[in-house]
């Protein structure tokens, strides 16, 4: 049914519109006529003025829901009585009243003044704009209205969608119109509002300077609540396209009802408790935010910083202590505040005994001493909405005291009287002074240099058209009393200046306005600045600047990874990988250290990496030294027992120079494993590789000299055939061979390309290995592969021999030694090649140390072990195989093999 009554209304104006706009013929008689007139209240004063200027505003909050049961339209009436903008409207007329006294602006033109109250709402904004053009008796539009007086322009209608509503009607007419509160962006489009200008900035600049002063405090997760028109929304998209840019997010976008909704007022609420944004934008006018303010007080939602718009921030309503728990620290943008002088003594000059006929004065002082006036059908404080806190009666208060007229108006306490923030209410005054200042110059042109061709003419008071007024509004350049230059832009708009407010108590417990910034917005330039320490109070627990995320800034030492599906403000901290850090909060990347350099524990800063080395001073080091230098001892402990007992018969039946070179690659052998340990040098790498390497090649080539020595005594004693023994001067020979061919590999291998020291600063490692670069690795192979070569045949040719008759096994000894070598090698292979840093060169040591000793342990200890524990076994006869009777277990010597074969004896005594 409401919606039904709304498409008969809208269809009337319609109806209403197309009839006044169609011209008839002069000598026509009238075939139309109003079939009612519209219920606007207001004042005017017309008679003796040259010129009226119409004003809109919003006198009342809201109007009355129709009666269902009544089917034909009829224009509604007003409720919620609004000091703000009664002031507003009381401060036009001052206005023009100050202008009227001027000399100076239009010193030989009167205006005068047709005001009407819009209640806050688009119908009855509409039908102030049909009055304006038309009257309530005319029927076609010729700007004089009811009055009898020329229309010069029109100052309103407050809210930006009640100016967009007019100025699609008086834009028609090109009638000029001044914004004076109207913010929303919409209204500088010239092709579709070709009338309209205002003398407060755009929501253009608004909305950039609330960016700017969310990216100051560096919130980034921001709630949204707009009201549902079009200053509300097109304020809330520039808004959120702004912030986009500095990649801030939206938690959440809530729209205020416009026509009261319990339902939708609690999902409002809902979404703002339940979310974890403690920063909302209020993007809506006082009168709009009363059901949410109370909703809001209702359920104690504390805790929270609103960022108010111009339409809000100075209200008087809403900037109430009672209400500081829930909105105290709110921040917003104002527009300039000025001081009206004589404009307090005005408007205390208002009693209801000057006009009967007021209803406004008569509701003004019934709402404001809470008091029925005596004899008068004006309503008092009468409310047809839903209560806001859900209680779902209908409010109809009538007070039972009847008003006497003494009542004192300098003891009231209400936004009426209120002139300390005197800003929407200053733009009236510009509005006014705009419309003034483009009349006066129209009034002095010039014939022959006026702007309209052709011939340069001019317009003349009273008889000019709209477009003309409007040349000049477009052109238009004034300063006010105040100092403040006005300038209009091509788009109808002005610079954007804004005063940032914040809502503080004063000592006395008032709700006071603390200037803490200013935000400047010409053009494409804009600048925010805010006074240190200004702000002393924030609506938190500990009042402390809030933080506003959806998820904590992560810290040094992790990135942000991203949630799918969800905002960018919306992430997981990530702990950075081994080697990456990120030094700075809330970084989306870790950053890879440089070579030398690996990240802390913290994961937040890079930190040079530590030097490895095996060196002696550590555990590890001195024991592997501590093993080289025994094993060295004991080598030259066997060798002392060699040289005391060398005339004995075990060591002259062997060769005691091979013995002897023996020990001594041994010593070689086991202390060049100490060359390993320390800080790698270049002298040192190639040292240690060229020792081991030559120690060895000694080492086993002795061996094969006396393996095969054993193992043509073995071949000997199984073929029955007389060979050549096997003569020291071959044996020497073979091992001069073995060791000058792995001589000259060295030397290949230190010209070619020799080992060197090098820091292994691989990225996946914690710490900087200084190891040695073995360089050539085909010349390390075969100097080397020459090693496991001889070991290989010493294995082979003591293998092959071991079962040759002997009362000491040499030939099983030096099998067992070379098992023992090839063993610890090959196992030495794997766990080389799976260790890194120190640990691999321990291994290598601990490899040389173990072959060492293992061929230590099985040549020569069995030999001493006789020598120095059973001398009973070191004579001729045991020896050279001459064993008594009593003891014929004891077998031959491989020293002296005999044979009886044939009566033949093959002698192969080692003769030195």
């Amino acid at each position: 049914m409401a919606g039904q009554k709304k498409c008969l209304f809208l269809g009337l104006l319609a109806f209403l519109f197309a009839k006044l706009s169609t011209e008839g013929k002069e000598d026509e008689e009238e075939t139309c006529r109003l079939l009612g007139k519209f219920d606007l209240n207001g004042y005017v004063d017309a008679k003796n003025h040259s010129l009226v200027i119409g004003g809109m505003f919003p006198v009342h909050s809201r109007i009355i829901p129709a009666n269902e049961s009544v089917l034909e339209p009829v224009s509604a009436k007003c409720e919620g009585f609004n000091f703000r903008g009664f002031r507003w409207m009381k401060t036009m007329i001052h206005t023009l009243k100050e202008i009227n006294e001027r000399k100076d602006i239009l010193p030989n033109v009167t205006l005068g003044y047709q005001i009407f109250d819009n209640c806050f709402s688009v119908p009855k904004t509409m039908e102030a704009a049909l009055v304006f053009l038309t009257g309530q008796e005319e029927n076609k539009p010729h700007f004089r209205n009811s009055t009898g007086a020329y229309l010069a322009g029109v100052v309103g209608a407050g809210g930006s969608s009640l100016s967009i509503a007019a100025s699609r009607l008086l834009g028609l007419y090109y009638l000029p119109q001044v914004g004076y509160a109207s913010t929303c962006f919409f209204l500088s489009d010239k092709y579709k509002f070709p009338s309209y200008i205002r003398v407060v900035p755009s929501d253009e600049g608004q909305s950039v300077a609330m960016a700017e002063l969310i990216t100051h405090f560096g919130w980034v997760w921001i709630g949204t609540v707009a009201s549902d028109d079009d200053y509300g929304k097109y304020g809330v998209k520039m808004f959120k396209q702004h912030l986009e840019s500095y990649k801030y997010c939206i938690a959440f976008s809530e729209v205020i009802p416009k026509i009261y909704s319990k339902e939708k007022i609690q999902k409002v609420i809902d979404t703002i408790e339940k979310s974890t944004a403690r920063v909302i934008v209020l993007y809506a006018s006082d009168l709009d935010l009363g059901p949410l303010v109370m909703a809001i007080v209702h359920h104690n939602i504390t805790g929270r910083t609103w960022i108010a718009s111009e339409a809000w921030i100075t209200s008087a309503a809403l900037a109430k202590p009672e209400y500081f728990p829930y909105f105290g620290g709110t921040i917003g943008f104002a527009v300039s505040r000025a001081d009206i002088p004589g404009l307090k003594e005005f408007l205390s000059d208002i009693h209801p005994d000057k006009d009967p006929t007021d209803v406004l004065t008569i509701e003004f002082w019934q709402t404001a001493f809470n008091c029925t006036w005596p004899n008068s059908s004006v309503p008092y404080n009468t409310d047809h909405r839903v209560d806001v806190i859900g209680q779902g009666d209908r409010l109809q208060a009538m007070s039972d005291e009847f008003c006497t007229g003494q009542e004192k108006l300098e003891e009231l306490q209400n936004t009426y009287l209120d002139v300390s923030q005197l800003r929407i209410t200053n733009n009236v005054r510009q509005a006014v002074y705009a419309l003034a200042y483009a009349l006066d110059r129209l009034s002095r042109c010039e014939e022959g240099h006026g702007p309209y061709i052709p011939g340069n003419t001019c317009a003349y008071i009273p008889d000019f058209e709209p477009w003309q007024l409007m040349y000049y509004m477009k052109t238009l350049k004034f300063t006010s009393q105040n100092g403040r230059k006005i300038e209009i832009n091509d788009n109808g708009d002005v610079a954007g200046y804004y005063d940032i407010l914040n809502w503080q108590l004063n000592d006395g417990g008032e709700l006071t306005f603390v200037k803490v910034g200013r935000f400047m917005h010409v053009g494409d330039k804009h600048e925010l600045v805010m006074e240190k320490g200004a702000i002393l109070f924030w609506n938190t627990e500990l009042s402390e600047l809030p933080n506003s995320v959806c998820t904590e800034v992560c810290q040094p030492g992790t990135r942000k990874g991203i949630r799918q599906g969800e905002p960018v403000c919306c992430f997981d901290c990530i702990p950075c990988a081994e080697g990456y850090v990120s030094e700075e909060p809330d970084q989306r990347e870790c950053t890879e250290c440089g070579e030398d350099y690996w990240s802390n524990a913290q994961k937040n800063k890079c930190v040079l990496k530590e030097v490895e080395f095996l060196a002696y001073d550590e555990a590890l080091g001195f024991t592997l030294v501590t093993l080289s230098v025994f094993g060295a001892l004991m080598v030259m402990a066997v060798m002392l027992v060699y040289v005391t007992h060398r005339h004995t018969p075990l060591l002259s039946a062997s060769d005691r120079l091979l013995s002897f070179l023996i020990q001594a690659s041994l010593v070689i052998t086991l202390l060049s494993s100490m060359l390993f340990i320390g800080k790698p040098h270049n002298w040192s790498c190639v040292t240690r590789q060229m020792a081991l390497a030559l120690g060895f090649a000694l080492c086993l080539s002795c061996i094969l000299g006396k393996t095969t020595t054993l193992f043509l005594a073995y071949r000997i004693s199984k073929s029955k055939t007389r060979l050549l023994s096997m003569r020291p001067l071959y044996r020497k020979t073979m091992v001069l061979t073995s060791v000058l061919v792995e001589i000259g590999i060295c030397t290949a291998y230190l010209v070619w390309e020799p080992p060197r020291a090098y820091k292994n600063i691989d990225n996946r490692n914690v710490r900087i290995f200084l190891e040695c670069d073995e360089g050539s690795v085909e010349f390390l192979c075969t100097m080397f592969g020459l090693d496991v070569f001889l070991a290989l045949l010493c294995f082979l040719t003591s293998f092959v021999s071991r079962q040759l008759p002997d009362n000491y096994y040499e030939g099983k000894c030096i099998t067992f030694g070379m098992l023992v070598f090839f063993i610890v090698w090959i196992s030495f292979v794997p766990a080389y090649l799976s260790t890194k840093g120190k640990f691999k060169v321990a291994v290598e040591i601990f490899a040389i140390l173990a072959s060492s000793y293992g061929l230590l342990g099985c040549l020569f200890l069995p030999k001493c072990f006789i020598i120095l524990l059973r001398p009973q076994r070191n004579t001729e006869e045991t020896v050279g195989g001459r064993v008594p009777a009593v003891d014929r277990s004891i077998q031959l010597t491989s020293a002296s093999v005999s044979s009886e074969l044939n009566n033949t004896t093959v002698s192969t005594v080692l003769n030195d």
